[in-house]
Formats: structure tokens, sequence, C-alpha cells
């Protein structure tokens, strides 16, 4: 019989194709908002570690990048960055959005699953709102891959079903030791998540044309003396100086709209009122620079 007192953890990564719900499990599994999270596709640009600790065991998990043929050196590095993801991990979460129908690039994805050699978990996200003939016909083209331990349908954004996930996913946990602290729940650094939460609102409040071509950077970031006050400086790039416009709006009114949302969101992070100002700059084709890309810390 297995002792108590044995330690188990282990690194589980969560790959998909963009907007089937990643980040939402994600920030679901950790409690708490660590990755930012919107409506539009490659929100996600980067690995984002998430850490669970329960009395006896750790799970470490890794959000991905949605997986989409790259079309710019910024979309090379997150495709990379996706399946560089599969390896060293105990096991791989790979979901679908039934309510998108099984596409190529989801059959892409799992062939490449095929060919893992750690468990594969499939999660059928949006069991909420998918009609019951969606989920069957996901939950058969699951079937037919033959490649995954176990089929778990759940709604990352009500929770329904997480927590038993979670149980199941512990069961792939080996003896191991608690690779960070009872209390943390990211790796990520305060500067590089305020500068997500700036671009997430962006993502939520801009046209449909300019998202993609965003970049944020924290230029300076620093507690004032006294205390109970962050003064956060930073910089939106876009890559044309039309995008400024639309950035900015009339009389700022977007920039000001961009600050006040994202504001909100660091304030409850850091714990201390905000002092956030917001530039705009472009920077054209900077998705296709490996110097802007190492910059705005895609490396």
């Amino acid at each position: 019989m297995e002792q108590s007192n044995v330690y188990k953890s282990g690194f589980i990564s969560i790959v998909g194709c963009p907007n089937v719900g990643k980040s939402t499990l994600l920030n679901r599994l950790v409690g708490q908002k660590i990755a930012i999270v919107s409506g539009k596709a490659q929100t996600t640009r980067t690995r984002i570690t998430g850490v669970v600790t329960r009395p006896g065991f750790q799970m470490v998990f890794l959000d991905t990048p949605g997986i989409i043929a790259p079309k710019n050196k910024l979309g090379e590095y997150m495709y990379r960055t996706a399946y560089a993801a599969l390896g060293g991990v105990e096991a791989i979460v790979f979901m679908i959005d039934p309510t998108e129908g099984m596409r190529e690039r989801d059959a892409a994805i799992v062939e490449r699953l095929k060919g893992a050699r750690v468990p594969v978990i499939a999660v059928i996200n949006k069991k909420d709102i998918a009609s019951a003939a969606q989920l069957k016909a996901a939950e058969a083209f699951l079937n037919a891959a033959g490649c995954f331990s176990h089929i778990a349908p759940i709604s990352a954004s009500l929770g329904d079903g997480v927590r038993q996930l979670e149980a199941l996913l512990q069961g792939y946990l080996t003896e191991g030791p608690q690779y960070f602290p009872e209390d943390m729940v990211t790796d990520q650094s305060e500067r590089l998540i305020c500068a997500e939460f700036i671009r997430e609102k962006a993502l939520e409040l801009l046209r449909e044309e300019v998202p993609h071509g965003i970049g944020v950077e924290i230029d300076k970031m620093g507690l004032r003396d006294a205390g109970g006050l962050t003064d956060i400086y930073a910089t939106i790039y876009c890559e044309r100086d039309k995008h400024k416009g639309i950035i900015i709006g009339k009389k700022g009114a977007m920039l000001k709209r961009i600050g006040q949302e994202a504001r909100r969101d660091m304030e409850w992070l850091l714990m201390t009122k905000v002092n956030l100002q917001l530039f705009v700059k472009a920077r054209e084709n900077w998705r296709n620079s490996a110097f802007a890309l190492r910059e705005l810390g895609y490396e």
C-alpha cells in the first residue's frame, strides 16, 4: 500500500487550437487570473506556468499558444513554444471546442499527439453551450483517434467538471519534489502580467484588424517610497501609424478606457493603487523583427 507521506508532483501541458479555452481552464485550476483571456485568436503568445498546490501534491500546468500555421516570426515563435511544451511533462491535456466542429487543424494536432510518450487526456470544453449532437461528434472524433487515455467534458468558464479533471490528472503525477512554494501560482513576473493586462483590454476594446499587431512593453514600474501607490509607465506598440489614432481614440478616449480597465486588474494583482501612464508608438512590422520580439519578451 502506498504511504501517505509520499509527495507527488508533475508538469502538465495544455495544448489545442486558438480560442478553445486553455487560459480559462488554467485560471480556473489555479483559482485566480494569471493568463489573459479574450474572444480573439492568438491571445496567448507565450508559455504561461500555473501552479496548483494541494496537500500531498503539486501540479505545474503549462498553458501554450493556440496552434495554427505561422504567418510571421511571432507566429513561428508561438508555434515552437506550443510544441516544445509537449516534452518533459507527465501528461498532456488536449482541448477542443465542440461548437466549432472538428477542424483540419484539430486533426493535425491529434496526429502529433499520437506520438506522445506520456498519457494524453482529451478535454471537450464548453459543454454548457454545446448541443448534444456537437458533444457526441466531438467524442466520436476523439475516440476514433485512439490515442487518448481519457475523455473529459467540462465547462472551464463555469468550472463544471474541472475538479473532476484535476482529480484525474492527479493520478498521473509521480513521486517528486515540490517545485514551487505553496503560495506561488505562477512564475511570471508582475511586470509581465501587467503588460498582458494592458494587451487584454486592447484586445477586448479595439477593432478586429488592430489587436494582432499590438505589443506592450512596461518601460518603468515601481512602488513609491511612501507605499500604497505603484507607478507604471507602458508603451503600446502597433504596426501602422494609422492604428495609433484608433488606439488613442477621439480626444484620447480609447486609450483612457484601456488604461482604466487595465488599472483595475493591476490594483487587484499588486494590492496597491496604480498610477498608469500609457503611450502609443508605431513600429512597422515588429512581428517579423527578431530584435523587437526579444525586446517584448518573446524569446
